[in-house]
């Protein structure tokens, strides 16, 4: 009996035994759909992640702030350290316009509510007020309508851009554009509608932003003093360090940091916060695949347990192999085959099952396309390969082990 033989003779055994086939089958494939649909989803939030960095550009940057709140650290209260002007802002701006292309921006409330006649929002809306180039280096696309116009930006016009979701709650089966919101205590006039991006991580994304111009955000009555932000891209030949270098020394200078003090601002590249991402999905996909293997643990588990019982009804089956001339070799080899072969088919029904289900959690919560996850799909398969060699080998073992005289007395 060679290697094929004890296939077809595997195949055949399965066939004869569909139902427990079909069950134990499912077992395995519940275990590689665990696995592979959650490293799948994981993958899937990353690529989708990973894309819209790539759209930002890997070659820029953001200056704030620096945050240590007011917390006391070893009897030492932490410094507190004065917001970014407008006035340094800009003059940030003007000394680096030859070596970046640069955006001012300011956050004037989280907690909105837009008002539209008699309709309005949750208050859970963001209301951003930025320069000429906001929209280009935040790589926003405009779904409708058009940017702020110079004399907008520079009178302080009240205009806005509305995302999707405010759009769609205010001015339902209609276009915004022409039309008036109100916040803030202040009328503005709807010129341009965000193209939606998704939600992001489980927040709105720029579905619950308002972008009105700078020097109308300026204009705004606040209980709290506006902190501005500044994002650079790098649009030439420059390389990131370089300019960074530069945007260092020129932010110190306008801050007026003193030779050998701290930074008073935090400068955070585009390429830092992905390096950032890849550690925290790192340790996501060691948690999920440690949740897989023990899910498939208990599979390979119940398959050994269905594979000792096959072995115990086939009893007789087994001596009358032995008493025909079938080796120990072979009678091991029939039933690992067949462990392997139930393994391989509820292997490529968790796998289908996984990519599905890892797709459509990553595309629920991020907005991926669909990614077919090679690398873990063939992971998986090994797995089952492995999973049958290790929960038939016990039950090959004792099955090639029977007396052929007492396992043909069996009933």
């Amino acid at each position: 009996m060679n290697l094929l033989e004890n296939t077809k003779e595997g195949f055949r055994s399965i066939k004869g035994n569909l139902l427990r086939t079909i069950l134990t089958a499912l077992i395995i494939s519940i275990g590689i759909m665990s696995l592979v649909g959650i490293l799948t989803a994981i993958e899937g939030i990353k690529y989708s992640v990973a894309n819209t960095f790539s759209s930002l550009g890997a070659n820029s940057f953001d200056i704030e702030k620096k945050w240590e709140g007011r917390n006391t650290q070893g009897g030492r209260v932490n410094k507190v350290y004065a917001p970014i002007t407008e006035f340094q802002a800009k003059q940030y701006k003007n000394l680096m316009q030859d070596k970046a292309r640069v955006s001012v921006s300011t956050y004037v409330s989280g907690a909105t509510t837009i008002k539209a006649g008699n309709i309005k929002t949750n208050p859970n809306m963001s209301v951003i007020g930025g320069d000429e180039n906001y929209l280009l280096n935040e790589n926003y696309d405009l779904e409708l309508g058009r940017p702020f116009s110079t004399i907008e930006l520079e009178n302080g016009a009240p205009v806005a851009i509305i995302g999707k979701e405010i759009a769609d709650k205010l001015f339902p089966n209609r276009s915004p554009e022409g039309k008036f919101i109100y916040m803030l205590g202040r009328r503005f006039k709807v010129i341009g509608k965000i193209k939606s991006e998704g939600g992001g991580l489980g927040g709105g994304g720029n579905n619950r932003m308002v972008i009105i111009p700078l020097e109308t955000a300026t204009q705004i009555p606040s209980q709290n003093s506006l902190t501005f932000q500044i994002k650079s891209v790098i649009v030439n030949d420059n390389s990131l360090d370089y300019v960074l270098a530069e945007a260092t020394g020129i932010m110190r200078k306008i801050r007026q940091d003193r030779l050998g003090q701290d930074d008073s601002f935090e400068i955070t590249r585009s390429d830092s916060v992905e390096q950032e991402l890849n550690n925290i999905t790192g340790y996501l996909k060691t948690g999920g695949f440690l949740v897989g293997f023990i899910t498939l643990l208990g599979a390979s588990i119940g398959l050994m347990n269905i594979m000792m019982v096959s072995v115990t009804e086939r009893t007789r089956e087994i001596g009358i192999r032995k008493a025909l001339g079938a080796t120990i070799q072979q009678i091991r080899r029939q039933f690992i085959i067949e462990a392997i072969v139930i393994c391989v088919l509820g292997g490529v029904a968790g796998i289908f099952l996984g990519v599905l289900m890892g797709n459509g959690i990553s595309i629920l919560i991020g907005q991926g396309d669909f990614f077919v996850p090679w690398l873990w799909m063939t992971v998986g398969m090994i797995i089952c390969i492995t999973v049958g060699l290790i929960s038939g080998y016990y039950p090959a073992y004792k099955a090639s082990k029977l007396d052929p005289i007492e396992s043909l007395r069996y009933e």
